[in-house]
């Protein structure tokens, strides 16, 4: 049996990840924010398009092949597996330049072959073509190039024709966006941490140094959810951004309250009484069942990380875009009620 497979990333900065004295920079043309990838891509040339017109940073494209017989499997990376850097373009009043990013070596191990499945690992990344002078944690103090951004995929084919895709590791910055096999968004990178990332992800603690960093990841929400998220940031109510700290509550079951809340960054966990039945993470939708069925909270929305939340009162919405996420999440609950 031939089993094909394919893994993707597409990482991108989203505008709420970027805070303090960065902001400014980019607020003054020197970077630019991106507008979130699509949901699904055709495959490797299809993301070479989108890197053309330059819709993220950097992808991870990583394609692989296995072979299921009566002798010894076999298998391998496909020869679209690799890199492709996407570009930052400064906008200043005379001119606009456009700087190329610097990629790093492809590093792919050695594929793991077993009896039943056929496991690739590639990890790739580099940093912008422009400087980032910055002070750090670690010697020499002073940086000034910018600091390396990387995803780590595994790609698992199985004898049985299964194509498991996973997030294994990750820069803590920008977002990553994990695509399955088929092409569709399936989980994404929960918390994007730009100090952390400033001040640790260069020389020893890359991957082409001495370590990776785990990459904390979340299913990707519904189209539903992603259709109203547009609503909530650019509707005619700007929403009130929040500050959740780790381990405190966002609604508690209950409670009585119509907010609608749209996560942008962290990851938060959903019981319903005391038992943890669901993660969300962002682009997720909290609140949307209170303001549809009498204001009151059916689950305890609480901060497994830090989080940053866009909050506007259910008013602001369109009862049927409500709705439809609400059938989204009764879809997927097991037991119902999770999603407050």
């Amino acid at each position: 049996m031939d089993v094909k497979g394919q893994a993707i990333t597409m990482s991108w900065i989203p505008s709420e990840s970027v805070r303090n004295w960065l902001r400014g920079g980019f607020e003054l043309g020197l970077s630019h924010y991106d507008d979130p990838p699509r949901d699904v891509v055709d495959g490797p040339e299809d993301v070479r398009a989108l890197r053309d017109d330059d819709r993220f940073r950097f992808a991870n494209v990583l394609t692989g092949w296995a072979e299921f017989g009566d002798g010894p499997p076999r298998g391998g990376y496909g020869e679209d597996s690799g890199l492709l850097m996407g570009s930052t373009t400064v906008r200043a009043r005379v001119a606009t330049v456009t700087f190329m990013g610097f990629g790093l070596p492809v590093l792919q191990a050695e594929p793991e072959i077993t009896e039943d499945r056929v496991v690739l690992r590639q990890t790739v990344g580099g940093r912008t073509g422009i400087p980032l002078p910055r002070p750090v944690k670690h010697a020499p103090y002073v940086r000034w190039q910018a600091p390396i951004v990387w995803t780590t995929l595994q790609l698992t084919l199985t004898r049985d024709g299964d194509r498991l895709v996973e997030l294994v590791g990750a820069s803590s910055f920008p977002r990553h966006w994990v695509y399955g096999s088929d092409g569709r968004l399936q989980s994404k990178s929960g918390l994007a941490q730009l100090q952390d990332w400033l001040d640790h992800s260069f020389g020893d603690r890359t991957p082409w140094g001495s370590q990776d960093s785990p990459a904390l990841t979340i299913a990707a929400e519904s189209a539903a959810e992603r259709r109203l998220s547009s609503t909530i940031m650019r509707g005619e109510q700007t929403p009130r951004i929040v500050q959740v700290g780790k381990g405190e509550d966002v609604v508690r079951q209950g409670e009585e309250g119509t907010d609608v809340h749209l996560v942008l960054d962290g990851v938060l966990d959903v019981s319903v009484d005391g038992d943890v039945l669901a993660e969300l993470g962002p682009g997720a939708v909290i609140g949307e069942r209170a303001a549809l069925e009498g204001g009151r909270r059916s689950a305890t929305v609480t901060a497994r990380t830090p989080v940053r939340l866009a909050r506007v009162p259910a008013s602001a919405l369109d009862a049927g875009a409500l709705e439809e996420v609400a059938a989204a999440h009764r879809r997927e609950e097991r037991p119902p009620g999770p999603h407050g």
